[in-house]
């Protein structure tokens, strides 16, 4: 048995929902996903399906909301933002012991690393780095209300909410003093700029967390931290996601997918969702600091989850350089903020 799905009544409750099921289904869960869980699920015929549903435990208020998550997914179908298709969400707890959500399976490349980049040709890594930037420039031109998220939460004051939201969530994960988050906290409430505008916020969009073919994004995944608010700051998270060849030591190019030739540089992402959006950037660096904060904060919430045990076994997890990597990105954000 899968832990994280009881097959039997899953199985039962997904036969329900699709009625060209044929069971018996194989549950695997997918690599990756530090927070949510995720899982492949195939039936006998090969169609593939996967299930989402929060960690074992260790779950800390208002997060990990498959209801919301999938209503963003729903909502977001019949626009140019490429989702997965939804097919339903189940609520009884009685069925897996949390609430859980149903997609179809999207076949595609996630370019975690340099490795899987290299797959794709100089061409295709140029056409995927412009197509990053146009969805998500889609993404911010889209109107709420319109598609059915006005509701999701407050337009304004985003940065504010923010701050306060991971401040809470540091506070409840961390395990010691950091006295690089407090200071970068205290300057990112002292330098906040006004929000010009607002619109729906992805809150971790990055090549990782696409499924790609070629020079195309099939699928944007990963819609957790959505939310409505400034949308400088998604723009900010994807820079600073964008590691040139020249930023980083030869050993570790490896670990960023746009080390690899082709791929627009972080002024050229820039330029183009500047045109495509009429935003003015030139404050950019303090949401590259606030993203590099707010990912400090995420991040010692998974660490913990991991020290204790809520996201089952993972030998792969070195603890010591995860917590390594929260210090470092609280002393990245305190330099922009600098």
């Amino acid at each position: 048995m899968v832990e994280g799905v009881h097959e039997e009544r899953v199985t039962r409750w997904l036969q329900e929902l699709l009625p060209d099921l044929q069971p018996p289904l194989t549950y695997s869960l997918i690599a990756g996903g530090h927070s949510n869980l995720t899982f492949r699920c195939e039936d006998s015929t090969g169609a593939a399906y996967v299930l989402r549903r929060p960690p074992l435990g260790h779950v800390l208020e208002s997060a990990h909301d498959m209801g919301r998550e999938h209503k963003i997914i729903a909502a977001l179908a019949d626009t140019e933002v490429p989702v997965p298709p939804t097919f339903g969400l189940c609520s009884d707890l009685d069925v897996n012991g949390a609430p859980f959500y149903v997609m179809k399976f999207v076949d595609g490349l996630v370019l975690h690393d340099a490795s899987v980049a290299e797959r794709l040709s100089d061409a295709d890594r140029g056409d995927l780095g412009r197509r990053v930037v146009d969805v998500l420039a889609t993404l911010h031109l889209l109107d709420p209300d319109q598609v059915g998220l006005g509701d999701l939460g407050r337009k304004e004051a985003y940065l504010t909410r923010q701050l306060k939201r991971w401040t809470k969530q540091w506070e409840a994960s961390k395990t010691e003093e950091m006295p690089a988050m407090e200071e970068a906290r205290r300057l990112l409430e002292e330098r906040m700029p006004d929000q010009i505008g607002s619109g729906i916020v992805h809150g971790d969009y990055r090549l990782g967390n696409m499924l790609v073919e070629s020079g195309s994004i099939k699928a944007v995944l990963d819609w957790e931290l959505c939310t409505l608010g400034d949308p400088l700051a998604d723009i900010g998270y994807l820079l600073n996601s964008w590691i040139e060849p020249d930023e980083v030591p030869a050993e570790q190019a490896a670990l960023s997918p746009t080390t690899r030739p082709g791929f627009p540089t972080r002024a050229q992402l820039r330029d183009r969702y500047e045109r495509a959006t009429g935003r003015d950037l030139s404050s950019i660096d303090y949401y590259r600091g606030f993203s590099h904060w707010r990912l400090a904060a995420i991040g010692q919430g998974v660490y913990k989850r991991y020290l204790v045990g809520a996201m089952g076994s993972n030998p792969d997890m070195d603890l010591t350089t995860y917590k390594e990597s929260v210090q470092r990105r609280a002393e990245a954000a305190l330099q922009l903020l600098a």
